[in-house]
């Protein structure tokens, strides 16, 4: 059984990065907006909270995944693998709500989930109506509208906020370290842009995926109502399965790195490309050397050099960030 997310009900800001966010665990806060208009009018009806989100819809398209009732909702891919189930397609917004609203009632239902909606830029003014205390005005909200749809565990290079705002959802949560137990598929073709756990959450085929029982049996989970948030921390591992006919979500992504240092996933496979295939020994060597060079926690393991003369080792100017992409670009030229 999955160990229950720790549940509170009410924080401040100053308690959240000061207690929270150093801690790295994921934590739910009940009835937390409770308050916001969007919640409420998800309360009435999904008509009420349509008819309020296209009080500021500007008409723009948006991305939005269609698939049929025999996906039952699942967003992944057909069975060979070499396509989705579904299609991911740029819709109005308006009609895809009207389209979730008609099939309500209909089971199995069509797919639909519009998804990751900048609400500044495609919804304006809600998100002044809809504020959460918790992160800086500078985290974009981003609104999720769909029925019942399931998104595959999958991890983002981000800290994260999800708010419930329409319908129930279940989240299942694993520690960064469970990525050996959770089967992950391909990097270069993914459902969504993030790599994903092969296994069918509703019907783990433990024959195929043995280990999966192992990270089941490390997974955090809790079920979120209308005003419920999660804190989902940085490359946590999340299944999200809405378990409503109707269901809307909010979620602030924010990365406290500066983006200039580019992403670290981009490291990785370039690591992948010039290390996977040496022998084990010259991988033993090159662990030893990304220990020393790259996870050393040690702040004085380079005091032995001037300080002057560190360069990448010592603090990262503006001009030593140039010479390195410099470099790291021609590295690529040549091997290409």
């Amino acid at each position: 059984m999955a160990t229950q997310i720790e549940e509170i009900s009410n924080i401040s800001m100053d308690e959240f990065h000061n207690e929270v966010l150093p801690r790295g665990k994921p934590l739910v806060i009940r009835g937390f907006v409770n308050d916001w208009p969007m919640v409420q009018a998800a309360r009435t009806s999904p008509e009420a909270f349509c008819n309020y989100v296209k009080r500021f819809d500007r008409g723009l398209d948006v991305n939005t995944v269609y698939g049929p009732p025999s996906t039952k909702g699942r967003i992944f891919y057909n069975a060979d693998m070499s396509d989705l189930n579904s299609r991911i397609e740029q819709k109005k917004l308006g009609a895809s709500l009207d389209f979730l609203l008609k099939n309500l009632i209909v089971d199995p239902a069509p797919t639909l989930a519009i998804q990751s909606v900048v609400i500044e830029r495609y919804l304006p003014g809600m998100q002044l109506e809809n504020r959460l205390s918790l992160v800086s005005e500078k985290v974009e909200p981003r609104i999720w509208i769909g029925n019942k749809t399931t998104v595959a565990a999958h991890f983002d290079t981000s800290d994260n906020i999800a708010c419930c705002v329409a319908g129930t959802r279940r989240f299942t949560l694993f520690p960064t370290e469970q990525i050996e137990n959770l089967y992950i598929g391909p990097f270069e073709f993914t459902p969504s842009g993030a790599t994903v756990s092969m296994v069918d959450f509703d019907a783990p085929d433990h024959t195929r995926f043995p280990k999966f029982q192992q990270a089941l049996d490390n997974a955090y989970q809790a079920d979120l109502e209308p005003g419920d948030i999660i804190f989902i921390p940085y490359m946590w591992w999340h299944h999200v399965k809405a378990t409503s006919d109707f269901n809307a979500l909010v979620n602030y992504w924010w990365n406290f790195n500066k983006p200039s240092f580019g992403d670290p996933r981009n490291a990785m496979l370039y690591s992948i490309l010039a290390l996977r295939d040496l022998s084990p020994q010259q991988l033993e060597a090159w662990k030893k050397l990304f220990n020393f060079y790259v996870f050393n926690s040690d702040p004085h393991a380079n005091e032995h050099i001037p300080s002057t003369a560190r360069g990448i080792l010592g603090k990262i100017t503006p001009d030593i960030m140039t010479s390195l992409k410099t470099t790291l670009i021609k590295a690529l030229n040549r091997i290409m």
